[in-house]
């Protein structure tokens, strides 16, 4: 086994990983325009997100872990698209990796098994939304068939700045 190399494991989220999936939450709101999210959350605030999120259906949350120590390297998360009832077969999905677990495949290790839970769920198509730049998200969801379907331009604005979305779309 390469030195450094981490076995990761994906399971669905529990109530026992609110702490960790706030935590690493937290740090893409302080740090980044990918969440337009501007102020950080108690575990407790994030508790009806979490429990938005069942095992079954169409709204899942997938968490990776590292085997050994189950120190949570990442999840992706299907919820809804938008709240009106015609929407109801398309869902918008995200994923969100920790720092230091980048570039290691725990992005695409979440969507496999993300997009294997939804199979056989009554979903026509899944969408997400990549602040810009963000090559490597793009790239990501690329890999996994999506296309490119337009940006909202300076929808926006965190760190004083205006900031652009771009769209993206997959039939599932």
């Amino acid at each position: 086994m390469p030195s450094g190399h981490i076995e990761v494991q994906v399971r669905p989220g529990v109530e026992d990983d609110l702490a960790a999936l706030t935590d690493l939450y937290n740090h893409y709101v302080r740090e980044t325009p990918i969440t337009f999210d501007t102020a950080i959350f108690t575990p407790e605030e994030r508790r009806p997100w979490l429990l938005s999120h069942p095992e079954d259906g169409p709204y899942r949350l997938m968490v990776a872990t590292d085997a050994d120590s189950q120190e949570i390297l990442g999840y992706a998360t299907s919820s809804p698209y938008r709240a009106k009832p015609a929407y109801s077969t398309s869902v918008e999905v995200t994923v969100y990796v920790a720092p230091h677990a980048g570039g290691r495949g725990v992005g695409t290790l979440l969507y496999k098994a993300l997009f294997a839970a939804l199979e056989g769920e009554d979903l026509h198509r899944a969408y997400a939304g990549i602040a810009q730049p963000n090559e490597a998200s793009t790239r990501l969801h690329e890999r996994f068939g999506f296309r490119y379907v337009g940006t909202y331009r300076e929808v926006g604005r965190k760190f004083g700045r205006y900031w652009d979305v771009a769209w993206y779309e997959k039939e599932l």
